[in-house]
Order: C-alpha cells, then structure tokens, then sequence
C-alpha cells in the first residue's frame, strides 16, 4: 500500500470522527432552554464551549478536506509554500499538513 493511500485511509477516518462530532454539537446547540433562569445560565455557558469545540472542528475538516483534495491530485505530501517534501514524520504527526518543517520555522 503506498503511502498516499495509507494517509488516505487515516484521513478519510478522522474526517468521519469530525463530521459525527460536528452533529453531535449541532443538535446540542439546537436544544431548546431551560425554563430556569440558573439552568439557562449554564446551558449557555455550555453552548459558548461547544461553539468553540465547533469552530476547532471546523477548521480541522477543512484541513482533512484539503489533504484528501491533495491526495487525489498527486500532489499530497508536497508543501503548499516551497513545493518541497513534508516529511513522514510530521505526516505521521499531523496527517492534514500542508506545509514543511521549513516553512513552519520561517514563518
């Protein structure tokens, strides 16, 4: 199996796990309120973390979105700034990489 097809595997995977966890806020956000005032005072404190908990899960599915995109175009692996290899390693680490090591320290 190559190794495309081996990150394909993991990110396909991970992409499912985001989309069921993004649901899952979704229909906790929809919950109507408490009648108590106490208990509404929690339930959107919840809702103030679940948003956040949303919007990082967001923008993880878009960078999976964007490393199956690069996969099926050839190009995964590549960094998206120099166009030099990103290392199985920091595949490994952060599978949805888009850049190098070197353009992470560059800045």
């Amino acid at each position: 199996m190559s190794l495309s097809k081996d990150f394909e595997a993991i990110l396909s995977a991970r992409k499912a796990e985001l989309e069921a966890r993004l649901n899952r806020i979704e229909n906790e956000l929809d919950d109507p309120l408490s009648a108590d005032f106490e208990d509404q005072a929690v339930q959107l404190e919840d809702s103030e973390v679940l948003d956040g908990l949303g919007q990082a899960g967001l923008a993880e599915l878009k960078s999976v979105n964007a490393a199956l995109t690069r996969i099926a175009e050839g190009t995964f692996g590549v960094c998206v700034r120099c166009g030099g290899p990103i290392s199985e390693a920091r595949l490994k680490a952060v599978p949805h990489a888009a850049v190098c090591e070197n353009c992470i320290r560059a800045g």
